[in-house]
């Protein structure tokens, strides 16, 4: 922490504390008293109004508040939110900054405003995490070596499971790539990058990467290039329609398949209309519906069903 940070932290103490001694703060930044009371001289004469009290301590003028100083309720609400979602769902350095930070902000927000955001919070609850479990953990370190590359430049290489199989049967692909962003969607990460096999931009989902690496192959994301206004383009171009009874419509709705483009509910069930790249998309997904789905076209694919039901049998 260089002498500015200190500084600048020096303040958010006080503010939070409203009372702390020299060597309270010293032990706090792990520097000497001495240079405290330096650092608390060149506030002062750079306008900031510390009260010193021999034999007490420092604070600052009641009222004195660093900018910004204007936050509504639902301003402060929503970045401490924000701050939540980023360290449950970021890897452990921005979970560490996330918390500081939101530490931060509670800190410079005056006493009826911190009053006011801790009462709308408490009737706020986000869960992205369910468990620490090893997958979520593989996903954050994934996640924390995508961040670097990205940083210095370079691209990664790296194994990844497929949704679907190829034509001999092998869902793994070896791919390096140059990571232009990370994207969260639908309760997941995906990267969006410069694939060297397909020489094209695809997505990867960073929960189904493993063996995450960095090269030493530089790249520069493309001038023309704009994560914030990029749209993919929408290649599913098959139409899947499927019948499901009328007892699992709503639990179908609240599924929200990403394939999913339309429904209508009717006195025999809901019909579905999916749009995807391949059918096969769907399998496992239909498949975990039981007889309660079939189905309806494309009959191609309502054949395919049919063959991996009776492989089921098979094996029961």
């Amino acid at each position: 922490m260089n002498k500015t940070e200190r500084q600048f932290a020096i303040v958010l103490e006080l503010q939070r504390n409203k009372l702390l001694k020299a060597e309270d703060l010293a032990q706090r930044f792990e520097t000497s008293v001495r240079t405290i009371y330096r650092d608390v001289q060149a506030l002062s004469e750079a306008g900031v109004p510390v009260i010193g009290s021999p034999g007490y301590g420092y604070s600052l003028v009641e009222g004195y508040f660093l900018p910004p100083v204007s936050l509504t309720v639902e301003e402060a609400v929503a970045l401490l939110i924000g701050a939540e979602f980023v360290e449950q769902s970021f890897d452990n350095q921005y979970n560490g900054n996330a918390r500081s930070s939101r530490g931060k902000i509670e800190a410079i927000l005056p006493e009826p405003i911190k009053y006011e955001a801790a009462r709308v919070r408490n009737n706020i609850r986000l869960r992205i995490a369910t468990e620490n479990n090893e997958l979520q953990v593989e996903e954050k370190r994934n996640m924390a070596i995508i961040r670097q590359a990205m940083l210095d430049g370079k691209k990664i290489r790296f194994k990844y499971s497929k949704r679907v199989p190829e034509e001999d049967g092998s869902r793994e692909t070896t791919r390096t790539v140059a990571s232009y962003g990370l994207v969260f969607v639908q309760g997941g990460w995906l990267i969006v990058s410069q694939c060297d096999l397909r020489n094209d931009i695809r997505h990867f989902k960073v929960s189904r990467m493993s063996n995450v690496t960095i090269t030493d192959e530089k790249y520069e994301i493309p001038a023309d290039f704009d994560l914030h206004t990029y749209q993919p383009l929408d290649d599913r171009n098959v139409q899947v329609r499927v019948w499901f009874n009328l007892n699992i419509a709503d639990k179908v709705k609240e599924a929200n398949n990403y394939y999913m483009e339309d429904a209508e509910l009717l006195s025999e069930g809901l019909y579905v209309k999916f749009r995807v790249r391949q059918p096969e998309e769907l399998l496992q997904w239909l498949l975990g519906w039981g007889a309660d789905a079939v189905v309806i076209e494309p009959l191609s694919f309502k054949q395919r069903v049919k063959k991996e039901i009776e492989k089921m049998q098979k094996r029961y």
